[in-house]
């Protein structure tokens, strides 16, 4: 759903989009709602950007992704690759305390694998993931050439108290999520 969604809102502010899933269902559904108006194909981004040029683009949103992929500098560079300087990354991902309180977690500050049973669709499915710390994550923007822009834990829209007041207390108070905007250098 991201895919489309995001495509269309970046399309009707007139960009160029070109967007890109490991799911092809999803790459099929955004080119079904969206037809020509983006570029779209599939492709696993723990292989890069290949198909993409360098200095190409201002602009690079990547939500819900990151944590699957057990290294983000190869990522991140290739990001910082297709962006021209000054460009933006912005991206989301778990919470890596959220995590690491749910989960058996020995040390916050390794890497791991964490797999969960997620019950989005009506019927639960296993999801793995990886969890890391705020450091890593920080240090892997660095590395790769990007300089921390903004960074934000999210708020819940006022509007959810209405439709969810149990989850829209709970996520004002424990976020689940994290938010980041990077330039490139």
């Amino acid at each position: 759903m991201w895919s489309w969604y995001l495509c269309a809102a970046l399309r009707r502010s007139r960009a160029r989009v070109t967007a890109i899933d490991l799911s092809e269902q999803m790459v099929q559904m955004t080119k079904q709602k969206l037809g020509d108006a983006v570029t779209c194909y599939a492709q696993d981004l723990s292989d890069g950007l290949p198909k993409e040029a360098d200095a190409s683009y201002d602009l690079v949103v990547c939500p819900l992704m990151v944590h699957y992929l057990e290294d983000l500098v190869p990522l991140f560079k290739e990001v910082h690759r297709v962006l021209k300087q000054g460009g933006c990354f912005i991206f989301s991902t778990h919470h890596p305390l959220v995590d690491y309180e749910e989960n058996d977690v020995n040390n916050y500050f390794a890497v791991e694998r964490i797999t969960e049973d997620w019950n989005t669709i009506g019927k639960p499915v296993e999801v793995s993931f990886f969890r890391r710390s705020l450091s890593n994550l920080f240090d892997s923007l660095s590395e790769s050439g990007f300089t921390l822009d903004k960074f934000s834990e999210g708020k819940p829209d006022p509007m959810m108290k209405e439709v969810s007041p149990e989850t829209f207390d709970t996520l004002s108070r424990r976020p689940n999520f994290i938010f980041v905007r990077a330039k490139a250098n």
